[in-house]
């Protein structure tokens, strides 16, 4: 860990209105993570808006390693008392540790609630004067004329054979799911701007986890944005919560049309197969560590801008000691949603059929703070953004009842905010 500026006491002041997390972030270096107008984000402070970085080498165990680490960290800090908010890291982890991560704990947080109540917490001893927090107002305009080149990688016949490749796999009982990737490169003449982008993926999917995570490690720095609709999990006190996703349907503009895609997947067999993997993964990750834990009885809705998934919520109290929300999150993933079932031969067929690196797609983005609470999203409908290119990720989940075309069209469908959002559609 390498340590910005000199540590505390750290300090909490709540603050007057309802301040736009996205304006304060760093542009540079941006650290937000935001649903339904509740979220948390890094301040930028004229350059020195880091407090300190928690590096993570690669190799098995990342994230539970993260989460000693961030622990460690966060316990480090003195907090004046009474404190309604604690110092806390912010950081997206990468989709199967093969590459370094980082957590960054800011120099200033802040932390909203979709009341608009908002609290500011100081991990270095500073004054809190949130006017200085201020990056500046986000113009979620989109530059007038702007040229994009967008390029498939694999195209999709490429990766349509590639779905039928893992139905092969699993008709001969190979593995019963594993969750293909494939992405587009969008070229501009001009830079990417990580806020703007953004403030244009909220606005379209305000139910979603927005987020943006600047990556200052190897192999290369880059902003991750995107709105995920997935939480994976968050801790409050002696409550977890989880809400996994599988089994999707394109959302259609006739609201007709819409309605009935909506119940035919409801409805559907194979969506509803993938979708138990799923949610019994979760249940038997989440278990051993609760001492209740209820599982929605029956799938439901849940609506983006795009598509509709099923969805099931799940809500436990966890025992004394309650493992925090990043190590709750080293338990569940990568979950059937992101890579498949049985998870060492889903991973195998990833590694086997995708051209891609993912990087932090599908990985984790979220915040942790030194009381464990915390909040943990699945790192989907994302892109990287790296100056004036961006590289788009969207997966399908094969199973034996998966059909190629029907796969390619379900990553068309989420690749369309990001591309709506970039000013490719």
């Amino acid at each position: 860990m390498r340590a910005g500026v000199a540590f505390g006491p750290a300090r909490v002041r709540g603050l007057a209105g309802a301040p736009d997390l996205l304006s304060i972030i760093d542009p540079r270096e941006p650290l937000f993570l935001e649903r339904s107008g509740a979220g948390v984000a890094g301040a930028g402070v004229a350059g020195a808006g880091i407090a300190a970085r928690i590096e993570i080498a690669p190799g098995p165990g990342q994230i539970a390693r993260a989460a000693d680490l961030a622990g460690a960290a966060l316990a480090e800090m003195e907090v004046e008392r009474p404190a309604e908010i604690e110092p806390l890291a912010i950081g997206a982890l990468p989709f199967d540790g093969t590459i370094p991560a980082v957590l960054q704990i800011p120099r200033f947080a802040v932390r909203r609630e979709e009341s608009g109540r908002a609290w500011v917490v100081s991990v270095d001893g500073s004054s809190l004067d949130p006017v200085s927090l201020a990056a500046g107002r986000v113009d979620p305009a989109l530059p007038p004329g702007r040229s994009v080149r967008v390029t498939p990688d694999p195209d999709p016949g490429a990766f349509a054979s590639a779905v039928e490749a893992a139905r092969e796999l699993i008709r001969r009982g190979a593995l019963q799911k594993v969750v293909l990737a494939r992405s587009l490169v969008v070229e501009s003449e001009d830079p990417f701007d990580a806020r703007s982008l953004v403030a244009r993926l909220r606005a379209a999917d305000p139910a979603c986890y927005s987020f943006a995570v600047g990556r200052t490690v190897e192999p290369a720095p880059a902003t991750i944005v995107g709105a995920s609709p997935e939480l994976l999990v968050s801790r409050r006190g002696a409550v977890v919560r989880a809400n996994p996703l599988a089994g999707t349907a394109a959302r259609d503009p006739d609201p007709a049309r819409d309605a009935e895609a909506a119940r035919a997947l409801l409805a559907s067999r194979k969506d509803r197969a993938e979708h138990a993997f799923v949610v019994e993964a979760a249940r038997d990750a989440l278990a051993p560590v609760c001492d209740r834990l209820d599982v929605q009885a029956e799938p439901s809705l849940l609506a983006t801008s795009a598509v509709w998934h099923l969805s099931t919520e799940i809500r436990g109290r966890l025992r004394d000691p309650a493992p925090s929300a990043l190590a709750l999150a080293a338990l569940l993933h990568p979950t059937p949603a992101v890579c498949g079932t049985p998870t060492g031969a889903a991973l195998a067929a990833i590694r086997e059929m995708e051209v891609i690196d993912r990087g932090l797609y599908a990985g984790l983005v979220g915040w942790v703070d030194a009381s464990g609470d915390g909040e943990w999203a699945v790192g989907l409908r994302c892109a990287e953004l790296g100056g004036r290119a961006a590289r788009l990720f969207a997966g399908a989940g094969i199973v034996a009842g998966s059909e190629p075309a029907a796969e390619v069209a379900e990553t068309e469908a989420k690749f369309r905010p990001l591309l709506r959002a970039l000013g490719c559609l």
